[in-house]
């Protein structure tokens, strides 16, 4: 069982945003996040005919061309854990001067999600951006992919994707380059996920088996085994973290680091694996500082 800790306190409105007070000794729940109120996305734009292939778009105040994260959220790859959750972080972001492309895919329980629509899906939305660049003020030389939990490992492998073969439907003829990554607790190695049980038996769904019956589709799914990426990685991991433990980070930016990669954990004390994505934890300005060095 997960314990969280939580104090009584009145919501204000900042910025759009509908905040409480900071958590003390952090450790948010998903259920704090959901509780979040955001500012509606400025355009909702379908990549694709399926109900999940679409993006939401927040566009900063002033005036572009802007920078872009393209933000994924988690959930375990499952069709329950949508978008919506990650709303307030898309606003923050916008707030901050970053334009946020929110992208919702195919999960496990969708149809056409898992192995390979879930990846088709985050691919196509990403290369869905030349399309709207210009309509939108978006300068596509100043990308980051940020990602949370497994979409954390998406934005990773959003990075990796060049590395696929030429032909290889995934990576298709002219994948979105991508300036860098920050990727928030994020599962960079599935094969290890998968022995841990992160997330239960998720990985093996999102994959159709385990790493042993499925040696190929692990090593091209899997940002660990295609290192190195060749992008500047920024990876912010919560030291209390109960469902991603931040050694999965830190075995992967050790690997990548020997890879060659450009690298760097941020470890938050005391932030759980909700705080990252929480615009009023005390864990936020390190993901937001993260995001705006990443564009500079």
């Amino acid at each position: 069982m997960i314990v969280t800790r939580r104090l009584r306190c009145a919501v204000v409105v900042l910025g759009g945003l509908a905040y409480g007070p900071p958590l003390a000794g952090q450790d948010v729940s998903f259920g704090d996040v959901l509780r979040l109120k955001a500012r509606p996305a400025d355009a909702r734009i379908e990549y694709g005919p399926g109900p999940q292939q679409f993006g939401e778009l927040w566009i900063p105040a002033a005036r572009g061309p802007h920078p872009v994260a393209i933000v994924i959220h988690g959930g375990c790859w499952q069709a329950e854990y949508g978008e919506a959750h990650i709303r307030p972080v898309c606003a923050a972001l916008a707030k901050a001067g970053v334009a946020a492309w929110c992208v919702e895919y195919r999960r496990v329980g969708d149809e056409g999600g898992g192995w390979p629509g879930t990846f088709e899906d985050v691919a196509r939305a990403a290369d869905h951006l030349a399309s709207i660049a210009s309509s939108h003020d978006l300068d596509l030389a100043r990308v980051v992919a940020v990602g949370h939990s497994a979409g954390g490992h998406l934005a990773l492998w959003l990075a990796a994707r060049s590395r696929l073969p030429a032909g290889d439907p995934l990576r298709g003829p002219h994948p979105l380059a991508v300036r860098g990554v920050v990727a928030l607790a994020p599962i960079p190695d599935l094969a290890r996920a998968s022995g841990d049980q992160v997330c239960g038996n998720a990985v093996a769904q999102l994959m159709g088996g385990p790493p042993e019956a499925r040696r190929d589709q692990y090593a091209e799914a899997s940002p660990a085994s295609l290192l190195p990426l060749g992008v500047p990685q920024t990876i912010v991991h919560g030291r209390a973290d109960r469902i991603v433990p931040i050694a999965h980070s830190e075995s992967y930016a050790s690997l990548a680091m020997a890879r060659h990669d450009r690298v760097l954990v941020v470890p938050v004390d005391g932030a759980g694996h909700f705080d990252l994505i929480a615009p009023f934890s005390p864990a936020w300005s390190r993901v937001q500082q993260a995001v705006r060095d990443m564009v500079k």
